[in-house]
């Protein structure tokens, strides 16, 4: 069984037992988490994607620790110009444990 959720602005694929990093989220590490933006449930041969059962649907998680990725760097040349920009970004996430996933009777 697994299931698509939406978090952050992205889609990520889950199923329990996963350890998932995912866009930071507000708690401290041991709280659980809930995410109800559920795009789509596959249970074996089951294929749930029906809206109105979806809404019913969630993820239960447990934040595992909280981090910051890799440095990207944006750099902005022009030539000739003596334009030299360089800036550097280091996305936050969390690190998140997949402990359920219920089809709130889908």
């Amino acid at each position: 069984m697994y299931a698509v959720v939406e978090t952050g602005g992205k889609q990520v694929r889950v199923q329990p037992g996963d350890s998932v990093k995912v866009e930071r989220i507000t708690g401290e590490v041991g709280d659980s988490v809930e995410l109800e933006d559920v795009r789509l449930i596959v249970d074996g041969e089951k294929v749930v994607a029906d809206r109105g059962a979806l809404e019913k649907s969630s993820v239960k998680a447990v934040i595992r620790g909280h981090g910051r990725g890799d440095k990207v760097y944006a750099f902005r040349f022009k030539k000739r110009k003596n334009v030299r920009v360089k800036r550097g970004h280091r996305q936050q996430y969390t690190e998140i444990e997949v402990t359920n996933i219920s089809t709130g009777g889908a």
